[in-house]
């Protein structure tokens, strides 16, 4: 942990990122730019990848496209990728801490949602082994499929839209963000929330340091430093 805790305000209310934070699929993503980059005579470079992570399926298909200077258009590296990510998203696990933290705040009776950028479609794909865990959520966010969702991470839409359908509709500076991409921290800023940032290892200090608070993984993150209740003594 990074900052002292006497900078953090106490919150009601927790979001969640999906992909990279509560499910292992950057490395798919990953995995599936390179291929498709190969065949084109390119490589994906991290700088790439920071651009697009967190983003909305077709903003993240333009950024590839553009950045790689692939002779595609956006819909028709989304086709190729998709065939790709078909076979490999029924395979994702959950990461390191992710259903021990989600799990004790729902015991916990703190209100939890998921704002991803994923659409509904991919959504059921990703989470084909772990669906009784998305179950303990309030209420999903699709950011790539959501009607109401007007513009993608790093734009706040989509937590705003979140929050307000908790029944309370809590303010911002009330809920806080887990993320794991730089779009996803600038979103969460944007709408006035707090955010932990739970980076890949290669991820830079300046990125770091926007996040409200950063961790190395879910499962070293303390709730009761941004006032949730502590971890019992028997699950720490």
């Amino acid at each position: 942990m990074t900052k002292k805790d006497m900078q953090f305000k106490p919150v009601t209310h927790v979001l969640f990122d999906m992909d990279g934070l509560l499910l292992d699929t950057e490395v798919i993503y990953t995995r599936c730019t390179e291929e498709i980059a190969a065949r084109y005579g390119k490589t994906y470079p991290w700088e790439v990848k920071l651009k697009q992570m967190g983003r909305t399926a077709p903003d993240l298909a333009k950024v590839i496209v553009e950045e790689l200077g692939l002779p595609l258009l956006p819909w028709e590296y989304a086709a190729e990728a998709r065939i790709i990510q078909e076979k490999s998203f029924t395979e994702c696990q959950l990461m390191p801490g992710a259903e021990k933290l989600v799990r004790h705040l729902k015991s916990k009776k703190i209100p939890i949602a998921v704002a991803t950028s994923s659409s509904e479609e991919t959504f059921k794909l990703k989470t084909t082994n772990h669906r009784e865990f998305f179950k303990i959520f309030d209420h999903i966010v699709f950011g790539s499929s959501d009607p109401e969702v007007k513009n993608g991470k790093p734009a706040p839409d989509i937590f705003f839209i979140c929050a307000s359908r908790f029944p309370d509709k809590p303010a911002p500076e009330n809920c806080l963000v887990f993320e794991d991409a730089p779009n996803g921290v600038t979103a969460a800023l944007a709408a006035g929330m707090q955010v932990v940032m739970v980076p890949d290892p290669r991820m830079d200090e300046l990125n770091r340091s926007r996040a409200t608070f950063c961790v190395d993984r879910l499962e070293n993150f303390k709730p009761e430093v941004f006032g949730l209740p502590p971890y019992d003594s028997a699950a720490t």
